[in-house]
């Protein structure tokens, strides 16, 4: 299982960090590849502090990584923790569904 070394306070970080739709615009735009700042701005019309505040949380969450470069910072998809977060998800698939004649609590 891939999600068992990560713990229940990291996928909710992460899924927090992803129930906000700015930030899912953000991980969408990323999903192409790395982009500066200035480029988010204007992609997503928003000011710099409110990107920045974004940026942040989602970096926290470890869903992006950035890199400076002279004076501007670059924003990229932090493809293992996707992957982890993918992961878990497609586990909730594998879940057995309960059958009419699966009685609880007997």
């Amino acid at each position: 299982m891939a999600h068992a070394t990560r713990s229940s306070s990291e996928l909710a970080s992460q899924f927090h960090a992803l129930s906000d739709e700015t930030r899912v615009r953000v991980v969408d735009l990323l999903r192409g590849g790395e982009h500066c700042v200035c480029e988010l701005i204007e992609a997503l019309k928003l000011s710099q502090s409110l990107l920045s505040f974004h940026l942040k949380v989602l970096k926290d969450a470890g869903l992006v990584r950035d890199r400076r470069e002279g004076r501007w910072a670059y924003y990229a998809l932090n493809a293992e923790t996707i992957e982890a977060v993918g992961d878990f998800i497609r586990e909730l698939r594998k879940v057995p569904r309960r059958g009419k004649n699966v009685r609880c609590c007997d």
